[in-house]
């Protein structure tokens, strides 16, 4: 099967990053639960405070993406919001971010879900609007605030935090797209069915026939359309639901631990689902130099991956200190226990 690639090059003008101030380790989590005996899977996890949500960090992330890119909300044609914790069931998360932005109006607007690849799909949609010329600007966003089940294993990782993308035509580009790839199947590895609080996830499906055979086959299968090797790219970004699922999924497909570390930041903030991928590659551009190729993969359970590649341009050297860079967001940190965790998480209840 060949990549998907738009008529018109388009790339990446602008993007941003959110990550809360709010974390808690992992061991504090084991020291109420316990559980750690085998390893903590990473070292703590980002977690959001009583006021904020999927879309007040859309909105952060989005102001970053506008500041980059330089460009005012109005020229925006859409804005879609990936994400699996919406704040409401039935009302838009997009419509809201499009007002706070100043877009709202003649623009499109929507809610994507697939799990923790929700963003690239939106990402995905973004680029082929602005790649057939029905829109300039297309504005793509993947945040989640994620929910554990106390005493799970998510419990240890499932994080917060959101990044945004504004896709453009290549000549405007910081990072040109040269095709992307997707690939899925029907597996059942993670779930919520409606009216249920927390998701299940079937532990025998989670890895190999999941996260592992969906996010190797859509690295290998763009790499293989575009005939490159992992050598060719200066970094890759995979989805990140702990700190070992994407080391092995790297050193399975032949990437070095170098090309992977800068867009690693799990271990520092969780897994923030549908922006997993997208924070890890926002990481990335604010220290990728022109000229570098860029591998990222998501992966959503469900299941499926998206699979792209980018070259970066000489715009990148004027754009990144337009907005905080990631890095700032994930060393901007404030502890708390499990107790101050818990209510901010609404695990206490108490009507």
């Amino acid at each position: 099967m060949s990549v998907m690639k738009p008529k018109r090059d388009v790339g990446i003008i602008g993007y941003g990053a959110y990550v809360p101030r709010y974390r808690i380790r992992a061991e504090e989590i084991a020291r109420v639960w316990g559980g750690a005996e085998d390893g903590l899977p990473i070292e703590e996890k980002a977690v959001p405070g009583l006021d904020e949500d999927t879309v007040t960090m859309s909105i952060e992330a989005a102001r970053n993406a506008l500041a980059r890119a330089g460009i005012e909300p109005q020229q925006l044609r859409a804005i879609w919001v990936g994400s699996e914790s919406h704040p409401y069931a039935v009302k838009p998360s997009s419509t809201i971010v499009a007002e706070a932005l100043g877009a709202a109006g003649s623009i499109l607007a929507g809610d994507w879900e697939f799990a923790c690849k929700a963003g690239t799909e939106a990402l995905q949609a973004a680029i082929a609007l602005v790649g057939s010329e029905m829109a300039e600007y297309a504005m793509a966003i993947g945040a989640d605030t994620a929910q554990g089940r106390p005493h799970d294993a998510l419990e240890y990782t499932a994080g917060a935090g959101g990044a945004a993308y504004i896709v453009g035509p290549a000549e405007n580009a910081l990072a040109i797209l040269e095709a992307s790839y997707s690939y899925v199947t029907d597996t059942p590895d993670f779930f919520r069915r409606e009216h249920q609080h927390y998701p299940q996830h079937g532990n025998r499906f989670t890895g190999e026939p999941a996260y592992f055979d969906h996010t190797l086959r859509a690295a290998r299968g763009l790499m293989d359309a575009l005939g490159y090797q992992p050598r060719d790219f200066a970094y890759a970004i995979f989805h990140q639901p702990n700190v070992k699922f994407p080391q092995t999924a790297a050193k399975k497909l032949g990437f070095t631990p170098e090309q992977i570390a800068p867009g690693l930041l799990s271990n520092k903030i969780g897994n923030t689902y549908s922006g997993a991928a997208l924070i890890g590659t926002t990481a990335v551009l604010d220290i990728a130099k022109p000229g570098d190729r860029i591998l990222m993969c998501s992966f959503g359970s469900g299941a499926g991956s998206d699979a792209f590649s980018f070259v970066v341009t000489a715009k990148i050297r004027e754009r990144v200190a337009k907005a905080p860079r990631t890095l700032w967001y994930v060393q901007r940190r404030e502890e708390i226990d499990y107790a101050l965790y818990a209510r901010y998480r609404g695990k206490l209840m108490m009507n």
